[in-house]
C-alpha cells in the first residue's frame, strides 16, 4: 500500500470559514485557527483511493495543488477509482468537481464517489452555515458516479470499511483501508491533528465534542494494539502517525 499526502498548504481560517494561506510573511500575525488541508491518495493492488478532496487551492500557475501533486506522482485523474468523503464541509469536497467554461465536470471521471445520505440532509438543513459551500455541494450531488450510503457501518470492498461515528458532524464517517498486514485509519475531523491525542478535550467546533473526544481515546488504544497508520487531515506538520 502506498500513501501519498496531497497537502494543499497550511492555512488560517476565520469565523466565516475563509481560508488564508500561511506564508513566512504572515504566519506570526495571522489570526484565526491554523490548520493544514491535506487529503490523501491511497494506492492498493485493487484501487486508487482519494480520502476527502480539499479546498481546491491553486498554485501560481493556476493549477490546483492536488492536480500538481498527482502529475508529479505520474497519476492521472482518470486512474482514481474511489473518492471517499468523510463529510461535506467546504474544505473536504472542492476538488471533486472542476469548473469549466460550460459549467462543471467530475475531476475524477472514473471514480465512484461515496457520500452519506444523512450527512447531505444535515448540510441542506443548515444553509446558513459558513462551513458549507452550497454552490460546490449542489454541483457535486449532480454527478452521475455517486454511491449513496445509508448504513451505519460496513464494507465498501474487502479492503475498505467504514463507520458513521458522528462527532465533528452528526453523520461524519471514518474509514479503514487494510492490505496484507497493514491498516490505514482515517478519522477525518474527529482526529485531525496529533495534538488531539495529547490533550483530551471536547472541542466547541464539533457538533458533539464529547463524543469525538471519546472516539479518539478508543481509536488511540486500538491503533496502539493493532499498529495502525493514522492519517491527519489538518495537522500543520505531520501527515501520518505510525503506532
Amino acid at each position: 500500500m502506498k500513501i501519498i499526502p496531497l497537502k494543499e498548504g497550511n492555512f488560517s481560517t476565520n469565523e466565516t470559514k475563509d481560508f488564508t494561506l500561511l506564508t513566512n510573511e504572515n504566519v506570526e500575525t495571522a489570526k484565526g485557527i491554523k490548520m493544514s488541508v491535506q487529503p490523501f491518495l491511497i494506492i492498493t493492488h485493487k484501487d486508487i483511493i482519494l480520502l476527502d478532496a480539499g479546498i481546491g487551492w491553486k498554485n501560481d500557475n493556476g493549477k490546483t495543488v492536488i492536480s500538481a501533486i498527482l502529475e508529479k506522482e505520474n497519476i492521472h485523474p482518470n486512474q482514481v477509482t474511489k473518492v471517499l468523503l468523510s463529510h461535506l464541509h467546504k474544505d473536504h469536497i472542492e476538488t471533486v468537481i472542476s469548473r469549466t467554461e460550460n459549467g462543471f465536470q467530475a475531476t475524477f471521471p472514473n471514480a465512484e464517489i461515496y457520500i452519506q445520505k444523512r450527512e447531505l440532509a444535515f448540510a441542506m438543513e443548515n444553509t446558513g452555515s459558513y462551513s458549507f459551500d452550497f454552490d460546490t455541494l449542489e454541483k457535486l450531488i449532480e454527478l452521475e458516479n455517486i454511491v449513496w450510503m445509508d448504513d451505519n457501518k460496513g464494507n465498501i470492498t474487502d479492503e475498505i470499511s467504514f463507520e458513521v461515528v458522528g462527532g465533528h458532524t452528526p453523520f461524519m464517517q471514518v474509514f479503514w483501508i487494510r492490505e496484507n498486514d497493514e491498516t490505514v485509519f482515517y478519522g477525518a475531523d474527529d482526529l485531525p491533528q496529533e495534538s488531539y491525542l495529547k490533550y483530551h478535550l471536547a472541542y466547541k467546533s464539533d457538533f458533539d465534542g464529547r463524543k469525538a473526544m471519546e472516539l479518539r481515546l478508543k481509536w488511540q488504544k486500538e491503533a496502539i494494539e493493532n499498529h495502525w497508520k493514522v492519517l491527519l487531515y489538518h495537522d500543520l506538520d505531520k501527515a501520518i502517525l505510525e503506532f
